[in-house]
């Protein structure tokens, strides 16, 4: 079972997954060269997906060995790109670069959906403060990651319509890892496009 746990900055999914996994863990990474990665929106979204398979084929091997991988952020990690558009930090092409870019991953079997989603919302007020409580961790990017939060949910509402029942709007407080089947649909092409049109386009795109 492949486990995501999924929330904005400071909202304590990192101090949750070290409670509730060891070994099992997957930490949230980053390449070693990302500050001399490509400039080019599609080697960008390349590059990216690169890593992200790379984390998910780690998660694959930790669920061999454990029965169980809890993951600290998605490995596919396509809401970013998405999340960017919305709040137009991003551009519609780099999110079509992006998909294109993770479907043909996942066409591949290199990146795939996971069985169980624990997702949690938190108000900015508590962020702020949580973020303040913890400066062992830099988070220079504190106030973009805060307004990725409505369109990051918006994502996993488009998950859970895709994958019923495989969605949990909360961390659980006992740190135990609630059991689910195995999804089988975790390499479906179809269920990827799904997830694309579930998805609701900008506000200000909307607005044009």
């Amino acid at each position: 079972m492949i486990v995501v746990v999924e929330g904005i900055s400071a909202v304590g999914k990192t101090t949750w997954c070290n409670q509730a996994a060891s070994a099992s863990l997957l930490p949230e990474s980053f390449p070693a060269d990302r500050k001399s990665q490509p400039v080019q929106d599609e080697q960008v979204a390349a590059y990216w997906t690169r890593w992200n398979a790379k984390r998910w084929s780690d998660a694959c091997a930790i669920e061999q060995l454990y029965a169980v991988a809890v993951c600290d952020t998605d490995p596919l990690k396509l809401h970013y790109s998405w999340c960017l558009w919305q709040v137009g930090q991003g551009t519609e092409a780099q999110w079509q670069l992006a998909w294109q870019a993770a479907r043909r991953a996942v066409a591949a079997q290199q990146l795939g959906f996971a069985d169980l989603y624990l997702v949690k919302a938190i108000d900015a007020a508590t962020a702020r403060q949580q973020m303040a409580g913890d400066p062992g961790r830099t988070r220079k990017n504190f106030e973009l990651h805060l307004s990725l939060q409505a369109p990051l949910l918006d994502w996993y509402r488009a998950i859970e319509q895709v994958f019923p029942g495989r969605v949990l709007w909360h961390l659980p407080l006992d740190f135990k890892i609630p059991q689910t089947s195995a999804n089988t649909r975790r390499y479906d092409l179809r269920a990827f496009d799904a997830l694309l049109d579930a998805l609701p386009r900008p506000a200000f795109d909307l607005a044009r």
